[in-house]
């Protein structure tokens, strides 16, 4: 009866990560950019700290892969968070193209809800060699304005979404150290609006689409400094992209039909674009300092400076549109600690600082991107000594951040001039089990 019983646990936890692949619909940026911290939510209450450290799940598989060997016997962790972001624009002397004054609302709030989820599993195969597999979305943004605010000649709608799959390795060396090693299949599709003039004071609405597959690579190792001390290290490979889509321009108004045929012939079409997505590298410490207080800590390095500009040109070679973004590489720190307030009940809580790579020169309305401070608390309940649901929740703070952008054809599209008032709300969910 175990080994039946065993059997349809594993069956409906394979159906559950299934699942999540066909979910992985929605994303929306909350770290840096547009990078999605959210491969768990059992990190979420102590704001991701001590994340190469921790492996109290098998969400270890995305964070740090050595970590599995600390997960015994067979482990399934399936997390879903919510994600807020807000975006709100107030105009401080926009130009159109050509230098006339702006015309057009605030856009209002550019983000929405979207729901970022992700599944695991581990496999202790033998007493130093253990199996993992993840899903997960390292990377998704969402941001949308009226098709008439006063920034449409810089962007409408921009949505980007991964899917990321994650199969994964782990050695224990010795009773102090263990290796781990993954390899990413990842996917990427990308989906990008703004308005054009089209002459006789008519609009186009020009949309971008694309998509591709990368494949990349991620390790981390973990040292057992002491009983009560712990480090881990992890790095993540870059991701190179080479997207091929489709160029179009509609109409907004009458006007717009007459010079459409025109304006595709010259600029619509098949395209293509080279995206390389950055690589990332953790240094975590996982600290005991009793039988209740656990303190974590965290310091992570990303490679935003391999994104300097999306160009977007035609097959045949002619430009569609180029975007100069110039970012740089950015910083996170991160401190956290857990509570034992039961053998059942632990009291999360969690602060961090999180650099943008955007520059205030190139500050785009598709990423109006600054620096954020994380504030956060989570609980996690054990029903049982193999199984925990989390609760986390976290409030970034935002710094608001001035846009003075003409884009690299400020003729074209003006200049947007204003200010960004942004935050985000984070609530997660997770559920974990070992049989």
């Amino acid at each position: 009866m175990n080994g039946i019983s065993e059997r349809r646990t594993h069956g409906v936890a394979f159906k559950v990560l299934a699942a999540l692949v066909g979910a992985m619909g929605t994303t929306a940026a909350n770290a840096a950019a547009f990078q999605l911290l959210e491969g768990n939510a059992s990190g979420l209450g102590n704001a991701y700290a001590g994340s190469a450290a921790v492996a109290e799940d098998a969400s270890t598989v995305f964070f740090n892969p050595a970590g599995m060997t600390l997960l015994p016997g067979r482990n399934v962790a399936f997390s879903v968070d919510l994600v807020r972001p807000q975006a709100e624009f107030s105009n401080g002397g926009t130009t159109g193209p050509g230098g006339a004054p702006g015309v057009g609302g605030n856009g209002g709030d550019a983000g929405d809800w979207a729901a970022v989820p992700a599944g695991y599993m581990t496999w202790q195969v033998t007493d130093r060699v253990t199996l993992g597999l993840g899903l997960g979305a390292p990377f998704g943004l969402k941001t949308e304005y009226p098709k008439s605010w006063v920034g449409r000649f810089h962007a409408a709608k921009s949505e980007i979404k991964t899917i990321n799959i994650n199969p994964a390795i782990a050695f224990k060396v010795n009773e102090s150290w263990s290796l781990g090693f993954g390899v990413n299949f990842q996917r990427i599709d990308a989906d990008l609006t703004k308005v054009a003039t089209a002459g006789g004071g008519s609009e186009l609405l020009g949309r971008i689409e694309g998509d591709d597959t990368a494949w990349g690579w991620n390790i981390g190792a973990m040292y057992q400094l002491s009983p009560s001390t712990r480090l881990g290290l992890a790095y993540r490979s870059k991701m190179d992209y080479e997207l091929e889509g489709t160029s179009r321009f509609s109409a907004l108004n009458a006007a717009g039909s007459a010079v459409l045929a025109g304006v595709t012939a010259a600029r619509g079409g098949d395209v293509t674009a080279d995206v390389e997505l950055p690589d990332t590298a953790t240094f975590s410490i996982h600290q005991k300092l009793s039988d209740r207080w656990t303190m974590l800590g965290d310091v992570s390095w990303t490679g935003w400076s391999s994104l300097q500009e999306l160009r977007i040109n035609r097959t045949d070679g002619v430009n569609v549109t180029t975007e100069e973004l110039r970012w740089r590489d950015t910083w996170r720190v991160a401190f956290g600690g857990t509570y034992a307030y039961t053998d059942a009940v632990n009291l999360k809580f969690g602060v961090a600082w999180d650099q943008t790579p955007v520059r205030d020169a190139t500050r785009l309305p598709r990423v109006p991107d600054e620096d954020r401070i994380w504030l956060t608390l989570g609980v996690q309940w054990k029903p049982s000594a193999d199984s925990a649901v989390d609760v986390g929740y976290a409030h970034i703070f935002v710094k608001d951040a001035k846009v003075n952008n003409g884009g690299a054809t400020p003729l074209a599209t003006g200049t947007l001039v204003g200010e960004y008032e942004n935050a985000v709300d984070i609530l997660g969910v997770q559920y974990s089990t070992r049989f």
